[in-house]
């Protein structure tokens, strides 16, 4: 079976002020990196609009309805310093939301062997009802409640190898023993959440810290050691990732130093996991990565992988 890929240019229309660090650009470089002829058997569709009630699976309906209502018709509207409000910011968030859902009832349903979703804003410190950190929907929230109410999932994993912590998705599984989090991300660092010690209320979150300087192998061994025995203890029907490539060298908002071979490395051992547990359903979802380069190299490693193992 193929590897789906999702986009769409909608992506593209949140704006975000001069400078900002989540840009349009990043859709693009990612866009012309799986323009390879490596790549040529990806699956590729466009991401479709959630609907509000696919939102809010993992969000209260109310909050969803309240973005809308606070969408500007032009210029920028703040959430806070880092998290804005553009003409097309509420589009592009409900086919992020969509371009997960899809993801998940297309790999659940078999029909693909795995996705990778390339669409932004990102999601993973979007809390229960609460913007921020460049996010407005949960992706990976929504993608794990779709497994769960549409397609009968009892458990469910979600791996977050963002150099940043994932607050919101900790946020919104912090009491369901049916979702283990596990999230791998530099300390100290924005935002301030994820130490070892927040487990949640049924031990099913799994947060390893890691310090500024650390590379690929200290990287690899947190994985071995703490993460992927967990997710294969676990036994989920599906692996959802929040691939962040902000861990990257190259990256200017962190000081981590994977390469793009350390997150290749991390997406086959999940599949390795993945076709040992739950028929190697993977949904991919990108969140962070802010150096252009270091982005594209790094998610073109990882969707070369989703495709060739």
């Amino acid at each position: 079976m193929s590897t789906l890929y999702l986009c769409h240019p909608a992506s593209l229309d949140h704006r975000t002020p001069l400078g900002h660090p989540e840009r349009p650009d990043r859709i693009r470089v990612v866009e012309r990196a799986l323009e390879h002829e490596r790549f040529a058997a990806l699956l590729r569709e466009q991401a479709p609009a959630a609907a509000p009630e696919t939102v809010a699976l993992a969000h209260p309906l109310a909050y969803v309805e309240a973005l809308a209502e606070a969408s500007p018709r032009d210029g920028l509207v703040a959430i806070d310093s880092d998290t804005v409000l553009s003409p097309g910011t509420y589009e592009a968030a409900l086919r992020g939301a969509g371009a997960a859902a899809l993801a998940v009832d297309e790999v659940m349903g078999g029909r693909v062997a795995n996705a990778f979703c390339a669409m932004r804003p990102p999601g993973h410190h979007a809390e229960r009802a609460q913007a921020m950190g460049f996010c407005f929907f949960n992706n990976a929230a929504i993608a794990a409640r779709q497994a769960q109410a549409r397609h009968g999932a009892e458990r469910v994993a979600i791996v977050d190898w963002d150099v940043h912590h994932g607050n919101g998705t900790q946020d919104i599984f912090w009491a369901d023993p049916t979702v283990l989090y596990c999230s791998s991300h530099e300390m100290p660092l924005y935002p301030g959440t994820g130490r070892p010690s927040e487990r949640g209320e049924h031990g099913t979150i799994v947060n390893v810290a890691l310090a500024a300087g650390d590379g690929g192998d200290i990287f690899r061994e947190a994985f071995e050691t703490a993460i992927l025995p967990r997710i294969d203890a676990f036994a989920p029907d599906l692996i959802v990732i929040s691939a962040g490539f902000d861990a990257h060298w190259r990256d200017p908002l962190a000081n981590l130093n994977l390469t793009e071979a350390d997150f290749a490395w991390a997406t086959r051992q999940l599949m390795v996991i993945a076709n040992r547990r739950c028929a190697g359903r993977i949904v991919s979802l990108l969140e962070g990565g802010y150096d252009l380069e270091g982005l594209a190299k790094s998610a073109a490693a990882h969707v070369d992988a989703l495709i060739h193992g």
